[in-house]
C-alpha cells in the first residue's frame, strides 16, 4: 500500500522552493495567513476550492501538486483506472466529493473531469471563479448548480455551459450520489 500523500509537507516544501513566506503565498493567494500554517502543519485539510486558490498563488494545478511525475506525452487513450484522482488525498471532504482528470489538462489546454458528488456533497459556500469557460453533462442523479444569480436542479441527461469568471457553485442536495462528465478550458484544478 502506498504512504498516506502528506498534503501539508508537499505545500510546504512547493512553498519554500518557490522562495515565498507563508504570508506572502496567503496574500498572492488571497486567504488568510493562518489558513497557510494550519494546512503546512496538517491541522487542517482544505477543501478542493481552498487548495485550487492556494495553488494558484504558486501558478500551480492541483495535477502538479499532486502528480508532479504524471506526465503521458502522446497517450491517446485512458483506462477508468488511469484517471487521475485529484481528490483522494485531502482528507475527509474526498469522501463526498471526487474530481478524477483524463491525461495531462495542462498539455492540452483542456481539462476533462469525471465527477463524483456523494449526498450532501459541496463544493463549498465560497463561490468558485476563475478565467475559463466549462460544461458539462449529468450522467447520473441530481445537482443543484448556480452560476452568478441563477440556480437549477439539473438531473440525467441535462447539462450546462458558462463562462467561469461567474461565480458558481455545486451541491448534490438529493439523497443520491450525482455523476457528472465536465469539461474546462483552459484547465482550472
Amino acid at each position: 500500500m502506498d504512504d498516506p500523500f502528506d498534503v501539508g509537507e508537499r505545500l510546504k516544501t512547493l512553498r519554500v522552493s518557490a522562495g515565498l513566506s507563508q504570508r506572502q503565498l496567503a496574500q498572492y493567494a488571497g486567504v488568510p495567513h493562518g489558513q497557510i500554517s494550519m494546512i503546512e502543519t496538517n491541522r487542517s485539510s482544505p477543501s478542493v476550492a481552498s487548495l485550487r486558490k492556494i495553488l494558484g498563488g504558486m501558478g500551480m494545478s492541483m495535477t502538479e501538486f499532486f502528480e508532479p511525475d504524471n506526465q503521458s506525452p502522446g497517450q491517446v487513450f485512458f483506462s477508468a483506472d488511469a484517471l487521475l484522482d485529484l481528490t483522494s488525498r485531502l482528507g475527509d471532504t474526498s469522501s463526498k466529493l471526487t474530481l478524477k482528470q483524463v491525461g495531462n489538462a495542462k498539455d492540452h489546454g483542456l481539462q476533462i473531469l469525471k465527477e463524483h458528488y456523494a449526498p450532501g456533497a459541496d463544493t463549498g459556500e465560497t463561490m468558485l471563479s476563475h478565467p475559463a469557460n466549462e460544461g458539462g453533462i449529468v450522467v447520473s442523479g441530481e445537482l443543484e448548480i448556480t452560476v452568478g444569480n441563477q440556480t437549477q436542479i439539473l438531473r440525467a441527461g441535462d447539462s450546462y455551459l458558462f463562462d467561469s469568471r461567474q461565480p458558481h457553485r455545486f451541491r448534490n442536495i438529493s439523497n443520491e450520489p450525482a455523476e457528472v462528465i465536465s469539461a474546462c478550458t483552459p484547465p482550472y484544478l
